[in-house]
């Protein structure tokens, strides 16, 4: 029955399709007639396991809860909220009072919600895995011991036969042993939108790439018609389907040039901090011990006030606000990181079919005995001209009318309209010859409706041909002598090895051989620009033919002529292009498609020139890492890829410090979706596979939404920028406030923890928010690409910070001093002499108000820009004040807060102070403007 000779781990290394069917069933210790028995089968589950991808695990959802507490900003809050909740508890005991540390209990309250905000962008598991656990086929039918019997797909093993039919799933990888009519579906692991035709008698050789393998079938895909049986030759993680989840659970997500520039700013505050404190702690403790409780108290104000407790909420929300800008331009986000990250790209990888082009073949030219034209259109629509030398030979116009005429009846494609879109029910490339006939004047649904077809000998893949026999009669048109009109249309060097005749006008003449290689040559300049050609021919019967007389029929035919076809590019792709190069971006083509095709389409749309250099899959096979390390910098097309290339490519282009735009829509695509720093699936074609894979979305398949979306990219990330320098410069004017409080023995600390966290959350929060919704610059798309190792403090935002920080902090030095003196003076009306410290936090709130509307540009001054334009920002103000004031004269938020009642003098000088933050921002701007033309300026926004 079998033999027990199971297959090494070399066998299942081998290229099964470079073997005979019966070299593979002897390899694999398999029976033609019998199939594997029971007990072999049994073996083969211990030796190989079961048909189905391990999921090598992934982080559990706790443990990535967990590490969010890493963050060395959270650390550090989290010693704050330690400490201070420990003095508030002994403070408490010892004036006898229910202990409530209301300060600790706020700075951990804010250190969850920003490790939650943490953990939502990170908890999306990713589903990949399971998207392609979903390709497996349920169930499979199989040969053993010599019955065929259905079972569940995961106990397939190597050596088993399995049978295959129109619908069904291919469940395995396997050398197939019969083939009828077979075409299966591997658009998802090879990126060809058409069916596959395959061959079972075919031995290729050993470099024939995935695509091109007609002897094989691949785990995931679907059979679109015929019937076959092929034996497995690998299961499970061995199978195309499983390198690519092998792959694809290896490659590591790298953080985000955003998150890479987070990390760095809290490393960096947390180190100023500590610095900070030490100063304070050692140099006040030095001078007088007993000030040591003080200066904890001041350290502990200090630490809370170097970090941006309400930053990483106001970057989730306004990367949160810019996905739904991004969905209204086509873009779904996945990872809101990504937002921010598209502002960065350098290098976009884009597919062709479908992202470059229109996903739609049209005839772009025809060629006959007499006649040449080009042919123009968009897309389907039956709507067109031809662009030809002789519109007024009768002859030629025949011969193209003939050559129209046939193409749309040799045919099983139907053009429809669907709403205002032209579709085509069918295989596109035939399908392109409808709209090519109603560009010649025919009637298709007068057509369709008389044309009566009476006999068809099918395509398959050994003729590369088909035929339709009509009654002549039906076909008014043309001008037949016999009852049935024969019509062939394939391969062009197949179907002109049958002809004998060429269509000459009105007239047949017999084809000559330099005729026969002129229509070569033809074709041959057609296929050199990239267009996949047909080639048409016909003849005339007195009587139908029997329906096995495929071969003998199609000969002694006349030829009519070549039909070159095109997936054209998009309309608006041309201008995408060139807005990626102004930008500074770099578009490069990746596709599955032949060299030619990709190239001619390239070098159409500008991402290179005709003649550059590309590679294929073939050549990167052959280059080492780094062979393809010096050719990346230079090639911008690469054709007949792999899934491995893709991956190669991207990798090599992040070696050269590329931020890389990597485009995607099948199965084969989501390991290169990974790795790139920015992974995009198609909406409309893409797998769900390459959907969970990718960071963003497209949801019109379209490379010109890529280019939008990296324009609101760049726009999300100058506000970034633009509210990060707002906050931060109000960080460092409070904690030089608070520093110098012990230093002018005023006896007490400005500023409260909460109080702080109040400045950080409410007081900068609300603004910041405001600012990150401020409209993009015109020019955003003629600067090239931030570069992905610059500091978030580069371009003058650091010295800016600095600049700010220290004028807001004399300002608030300024006024505690004066409301100290002042407050100590002035006890009337039973006011608390402590008030000076609601003096000093209520001004430095308020000139953080004056610092929002500042900021919202660094080379225009506030008077000149519409308040229309951002009223959020105004709004926020507005809001951010009253809640201000509210603290001070709430009486229960007074209480809470440890504020204190001003007289309305105290409340005018507040104001007063506030408004100089303010002054000083809008007359900087015009000191630096008229010293630098604003170019320091412009660069910092």
């Amino acid at each position: 029955m079998t033999s027990s000779n199971a297959s090494s781990p070399m066998d299942r290394e081998s290229v099964w399709h470079a073997l005979s069917a019966d070299e593979v069933i002897s390899r694999l210790g398999s029976d033609r007639q019998q199939g594997l028995s029971c007990a072999e089968v049994q073996r083969r589950q211990v030796q190989y396991g079961r048909n189905e991808l391990v999921d090598n695990g992934r982080r559990p959802r706790w443990q990535i809860f967990i590490d969010q507490f890493r963050n060395v900003m959270l650390i550090m809050l989290l010693v704050v909220a330690f400490i201070s909740g420990t003095l508030e508890i002994l403070e408490s005991l010892e004036e006898n009072t229910i202990p409530f540390p209301k300060d600790a209990t706020a700075i951990l309250v804010v250190v969850i919600l920003n490790a939650i905000l943490g953990y939502v962008q990170e908890a999306r598991a990713e589903e990949a895995l399971a998207a392609l656990k979903s390709m497996a086929a349920p169930k499979v039918r199989v040969l053993r011991e010599g019955k065929v019997m259905e079972i569940d797909s995961p106990e397939l093993v190597v050596g088993d036969i399995f049978f295959l039919e129109a619908g069904v799933k291919v469940a395995a990888d396997g050398r197939l042993l019969e083939a009828v009519n077979l075409q299966i579906r591997e658009a998802a692991l090879t990126g060809e939108a058409e069916a596959a035709s395959k061959n079972a008698a075919q031995i290729l050789p050993l470099d024939t790439e995935l695509g091109d393998r007609a002897n094989l079938v691949f785990a995931g895909t679907e059979v679109n018609q015929g019937r076959g049986a092929a034996i497995v030759t690998a299961i499970g993680m061995d199978t195309e389907l499983g390198k690519i989840a092998a792959a694809l659970q290896g490659v590591e997500q790298e953080p985000t040039p955003l998150q890479k520039r987070m990390t760095e700013l809290g490393n960096r505050l947390v180190a100023i901090a500590l610095v900070l404190v030490s100063i304070v702690v050692i140099a006040g403790g030095l001078y007088d011990l007993s000030l040591l409780p003080h200066l904890i108290e001041v350290s502990l104000s200090m630490a809370v006030a170097v970090v941006p407790e309400g930053l990483p909420a106001v970057i989730t929300v306004t990367l949160a606000l810019g996905t739904q800008r991004m969905v209204k331009r086509h873009a779904l986000i996945r990872r809101l990181p990504a937002v921010e990250t598209l502002g960065s790209v350098t290098t976009i990888c884009s597919d062709k079919t479908g992202t470059l082009t229109q996903n739609k073949m049209v005839v772009q030219a025809v060629a006959t005995t007499s006649y040449r034209a080009k042919v123009s259109g968009n897309g389907y629509e039956p709507r067109g001209e031809f662009y030809d030398a002789n519109t007024d030979d009768p002859s030629a116009l025949y011969e193209r009318q003939l050559l129209l005429l046939a193409g749309a009846l040799c045919n099983d494609a139907l053009l429809k309209q669907h709403a205002a879109e032209w579709v085509i029910l069918g295989d596109p490339t035939e399908g392109s010859l409808l709209p090519l006939a109603a560009k010649g004047g025919i009637d298709l649904k007068a057509l369709q409706e008389k044309a009566e077809r009476v006999v068809e000998f099918p395509f398959d893949a050994d003729r590369k041909r088909m035929s339709t026999f009509y009654r002549s009669e039906s076909v008014p048109a043309i001008a037949a002598k016999e009852p049935y009109w024969m019509i062939t249309k394939g391969s062009p060097e197949l179907t002109l090895e049958r002809c004998q005749w060429r269509q000459v006008g009105q007239d047949i003449q017999p084809l000559t051989l330099a005729e026969r290689q002129e229509i070569l040559a033809q074709n041959n300049r057609f296929a050199a620009q990239g267009l996949r050609v047909l080639g048409i021919a016909h003849r005339y019967w007195s009587a139908l033919p029997p329906a096995e007389s495929v071969e003998t029929s199609e000969q002694d035919l006349i030829w009519l002529g070549l039909v070159g076809i095109l997936d054209p590019p998009r309309p608006e792709v041309l201008a995408a292009v060139a807005t990626c190069r102004t930008a500074g971006i770099r578009p490069i083509m990746i596709t599955g498609d032949h060299q030619l095709t990709a190239q001619a389409i390239a070098s159409q749309i500008g991402i290179c020139e005709w003649g550059d250099c590309t590679l294929t899959g073939r050549d990167i096979e052959k280059l080492s890492t780094e062979e393809l390390d010096a050719a990346t910098p230079t090639v911008s097309v690469y054709a007949r890829v792999s899934p491995e290339h893709k991956l190669r490519i991207v990798k090599s282009l992040q070696r050269h410090g590329e931020i890389v735009a990597m485009t995607g829509d099948g199965v084969n695509d989501a390991p290169a979706l990974k790795q790139a720093d920015i992974g995009v699936a198609m909406g409309i074609t893409g797998t769900d596979v390459t959907k969970e894979a990718s960071d963003m979305v497209l949801l019109d398949d379209n490379f010109a939404t890529i280019v939008a979306a990296t324009e609101e990219g760049r726009v999300i990330y100058s506000n970034i920028r633009r509210f990060i320098k707002y906050i931060l410069g109000s960080n460092i004017g409070e904690v030089i406030t608070i520093a110098c409080s012990p230093l002018l023995g005023l006896g007490g600390v400005p500023l409260t923890p909460l109080q702080i966290l109040w400045m950080n959350l409410v007081t900068d929060g609300l603004p910041a928010l405001a600012l990150a919704v401020e409209p993009g610059d015109p020019d955003v798309m003629k600067r090239p690409p931030v570069k992905p190792n610059e500091s978030i403090f580069s371009r003058g935002l650091g010295s800016y910070m600095i600049r700010v920080g220290l004028i807001l902090a004399i300002v608030g030095i300024s006024l505690m001093v004066w409301a100290y003196s002042y407050t100590a003076e002035h006890l009337e009306g039973g006011l608390d002499p402590r008030r000076w410290t609601t003096m000093v936090f209520t001004t430095l709130c308020l000139a953080q108000m004056g610092h929002a509307l500042a900021a919202r540009s660094s080379t225009r001054l506030t008077l000149e820009m519409s308040p229309t334009s951002n009223l959020f920002v105004w709004g926020s103000v507005i809001l951010t004040t009253i809640l201000q004031l509210l603290l001070i004269y709430a009486s229960p938020l007074r209480r809470f807060f440890g504020t204190y009642l001003l007289s309305g003098t105290e409340l005018a000088v507040c104001i007063g102070f506030s408004t100089l933050v303010f002054v000083w921002i809008e007359l900087e701007k015009l000191v630096l403007h008229w010293l630098h033309k604003g170019h320091e300026l412009q660069l910092l926004d």
